[in-house]
C-alpha cells in the first residue's frame, strides 16, 4: 500500500487548462473518490497518477516518491477502465494470469493467485470462458481481478460502472465496497455519478473546470458544501437555489427577491440590510402546506412518482423549484394547482454572491 500526493499539478491541452494547481493528499489505505462533471478533469487526474499523461507543472508522489519521470509499469499501480479492455482470444484465467506471466512467476504461483482473486471475486466457474461469453457484470469483475492479482500499491478507476445497467451497477458497487474491506489497498476512484461517490468514498474531491471546489468525507460534504457548485452537485434532486437582497422589516429578516420573501430569523444577527445573498435549500427540507400558510405561493409545473417518494416541480414566477416528499403528500395535487411553499430557517443554507458558504444549518 502507498499513499498519493499531488502537489500544485497543472495540465493543459493547447490553450485549455484541463486540471489547475491541484493539491491533494490521499491516505495510505484510503479509497478516494474523483467527482465532477463532464470536462472537469478527473480522468485526466487519473492519467497523470498512472504515467499516461505528463504533468506540465507540478509533481505527483507515490508513497512519498516523485513519479513525473517514471515509467507507468514501474509506478506499482493497477488500473481498471471504463472499457473493460480484455483481451478477446484469451480465457478469463489468461487474462487474469497476463501480468504475472510477464513477470515469468512460476505456474504453480500463478495457478495459487489467480485461484485466491477468482474466488474472491466469484469468477470460480468462469476461469475457462472467453470475454465474449460473459455478461457486463462479469467482464467487469475480471478487469478488476486482472489489476488485482498484481497485488499493486494503489488501485485506478476510470469509470468503471459506466457501462452497465443500473441495477448491475448496484449490485457492483456493493460488491466494490465489500473487496475494498478485504484489500485495504489504496483505492482512487474516477466518476461523475455523485450516488456512486458518497456510497463508495471514504472521501470525496469534487472538481470543476480542473479546480479542486472540496474534499471531504461524504456526510461532511452533503452538510457542509464549501460553495453553490458543491452544494448543487452533490445531492438528488439538486439544492435548489434563490438569490436576493436581505431586508429587514420590525427586526426580523427577510430574503428579498421580487415578490418572494423567505424568512431568516435563524441567522438574522450575521446579516446586513441590503446585503447580496444566495439561499439553498434541499428539495427533501420543503413541504406543502394550505396557500395561506406557506411561506410563498407556488405553480405545480410537473409531479414525477417515484414510488415511496414523488419530485414536485413548481413554478414560483419564472424559477423552478424542487420538492421532494412522500407519494402520499402528491395524491390529490395536479398540474397547475398553487400549493403553499413552507420551509424553517434552521433548513437554509447560506451562500455570498460569489458562491461561497457564509453558513449551514446547525448539525444534530
Amino acid at each position: 500500500m502507498a499513499s498519493v500526493e499531488f502537489k500544485e499539478v497543472g495540465k493543459s491541452f493547447d490553450d485549455v487548462q484541463v486540471v489547475r494547481e491541484l493539491s491533494l493528499d490521499i491516505m495510505d489505505g484510503e479509497f478516494l473518490v474523483l467527482v465532477g462533471p463532464s470536462g472537469c478533469g478527473k480522468s485526466t487526474t487519473l492519467r497523470m497518477l498512472a504515467g499516461l499523461e505528463t504533468p506540465d507543472r507540478g509533481d505527483i508522489f507515490i508513497g512519498g516518491r516523485c513519479v513525473n519521470q517514471v515509467a507507468p509499469k514501474d509506478r506499482d499501480i493497477g488500473m481498471v477502465f471504463q472499457s473493460y479492455a480484455l483481451y478477446p482470444h484469451m480465457t478469463v484465467f489468461e487474462n487474469m494470469a497476463f501480468a504475472l506471466k510477464l513477470r515469468k512467476e512460476s505456474r504453480s504461483d500463478i495457478d495459487a493467485t489467480v485461484g485466491r482473486v477468482a474466488r474472491m471475486l466469484g469468477l470460480e466457474e468462469l476461469l475457462t470462458r472467453r470475454p465474449s461469453q460473459l455478461s457486463g457484470g462479469q467482464r467487469q469483475r475480471v478487469a478488476m481481478g486482472r489489476a488485482l492479482v498484481r497485488e499493486p500499491s494503489v488501485f485506478l478507476f476510470d469509470e468503471p460502472l459506466s457501462n452497465l445497467d443500473a441495477a448491475l451497477r448496484v449490485e457492483m458497487r456493493a460488491e466494490l465496497s465489500a473487496l475494498h474491506r478485504q484489500v485495504g489497498t489504496t483505492k482512487i476512484y474516477v466518476t461523475h455519478d455523485q450516488v456512486e461517490a458518497m456510497t463508495l468514498g471514504d472521501r470525496i474531491a469534487v472538481l470543476n473546470a480542473g479546480v479542486l471546489q472540496q474534499c471531504a468525507e461524504p456526510l461532511e460534504l452533503y452538510e457542509r458544501p464549501a460553495n453553490t457548485f458543491v452544494a448543487g452537485f452533490m445531492g438528488t434532486p439538486s439544492m435548489n437555489f434563490i438569490e436576493g437582497i436581505v431586508t429587514f422589516e420590525e427586526g426580523n429578516a427577510h430574503l428579498q427577491n421580487g415578490v418572494l420573501r423567505v424568512p431568516l430569523a435563524g441567522v438574522a444577527s450575521s446579516l446586513q440590510p441590503g446585503e447580496g445573498l444566495t439561499l439553498g435549500v434541499r428539495p427533501s427540507a420543503l413541504r406543502f402546506v394550505r396557500a395561506t400558510e406557506g411561506d410563498f405561493l407556488a405553480e405545480v409545473a410537473m409531479i414525477e412518482p417515484m414510488g415511496w417518494e414523488a419530485r414536485v416541480h413548481c413554478l414560483v414566477r419564472d424559477k423552478t423549484i424542487v420538492a421532494q416528499v412522500e407519494s402520499s403528500d402528491v395524491r390529490t395535487l395536479r398540474v397547475g394547482d398553487s400549493v403553499g411553499v413552507k420551509f424553517s430557517a434552521e433548513c437554509l443554507y447560506g451562500f455570498d454572491t460569489v458562491g461561497d458558504a457564509r453558513w449551514w444549518p446547525k448539525l444534530p
